[in-house]
């Protein structure tokens, strides 16, 4: 009996690291199968045609490769960023940072929280990955795919639309076609994942707007429906600042301000202003 209470249950989710491997070189082939369909297969020979249909393969393809830069940096930001851990023996009020503590944060009213398994202090928002092995600031969810959404389903809708015509092609009569059986398979397969991942992450777009809009993380939403007011909430406005910071331009690329990182302390993730009505 003490043998099995000695089992540590959680250690079988780090299994799931090897897992984001594999996922990691799956978007590298889609990504891949999808430049060689647009590119190379379908405008590229349009482009280097010329004539009046070369200036719109050009507008496909200078839109294609700037959306391809932006899932890319954002692709390897997310992947390579560490997600923010716990500082050592970090105990409410004692920040280390040398920012400004901010006069409404919910540790001043909420008992101090603690991690047996790190045997550390957990700030607001802070729970342990077991995947990760480690308490994470203002944890969402581990996820295995860490693509950046929007930018990936701008990509998507544009690759499933500008392989439309030629999609249309698989389908007619064979003497009509005008690609080798392994291109039209690329084509394809490309077309095909396109628009079931796009399909996939508008869902999950319009899901993170939600949580986004009402500062919500997804393990919060059982939380959330139990307090009314939600104690974080504090405006959409300001829930987007939280998040992506006050300068507008920085919305769009995976990047904050030196201002905003200072200002901001929900940025820093150690904690969080609530609303004066909540009950905390």
């Amino acid at each position: 009996m003490d043998c099995c209470r000695r089992v540590n249950p959680f250690r079988a989710c780090a299994g799931l690291r090897g897992l984001g491997y594999l996922m990691v070189a799956l978007v590298a082939a889609i990504a891949a199968v999808s430049y060689y369909a647009v590119v190379v297969f379908a405008w590229g020979p349009v482009l280097l045609g010329g004539g009046a249909a070369a200036a719109g393969a050009a507008a496909v393809l200078a839109v294609f490769h700037l959306l391809l830069a932006m899932i890319l940096w954002c692709y390897l930001m997310v992947v390579f960023t560490d997600p923010g851990g716990v500082p050592e023996n970090w105990r409410p009020g004692a920040e280390d940072s040398g920012y400004p503590a901010s006069s409404a944060s919910e540790e001043q009213a909420s008992p101090p929280r603690y991690c047996s398994r790190c045997q550390n202090g957990k700030p607001p928002r802070c729970h342990h990955c077991s995947v990760c092995d480690r308490c994470v600031l203002k944890m969402d969810h581990h996820c295995v795919w860490v693509v950046n959404c929007v930018y990936t389903f701008l990509e998507m809708v544009l690759d499933a639309l500008v392989l439309l015509p030629n999609f249309i092609e698989f389908f007619q009569d064979e003497s009509r076609r005008s690609s080798s059986p392994g291109d039209i398979a690329i084509l394809f397969l490309a077309f095909v994942l396109n628009v079931a991942f796009a399909l996939s992450l508008l869902i999950f777009i319009g899901m993170h707007i939600s949580l986004v809009t009402s500062n919500t993380t997804s393990i919060e939403v059982h939380e959330r429906r139990k307090s009314v007011p939600w104690k974080y909430d504090l405006g959409w406005r300001r829930n987007l600042e939280q998040v992506f910071g006050t300068k507008k331009l920085f919305w769009f690329l995976p990047l904050y301000s030196t201002e905003d990182l200072h200002n901001i302390p929900a940025l820093r993730g150690l904690e969080f202003p609530t609303r004066p009505d909540a009950l905390v």
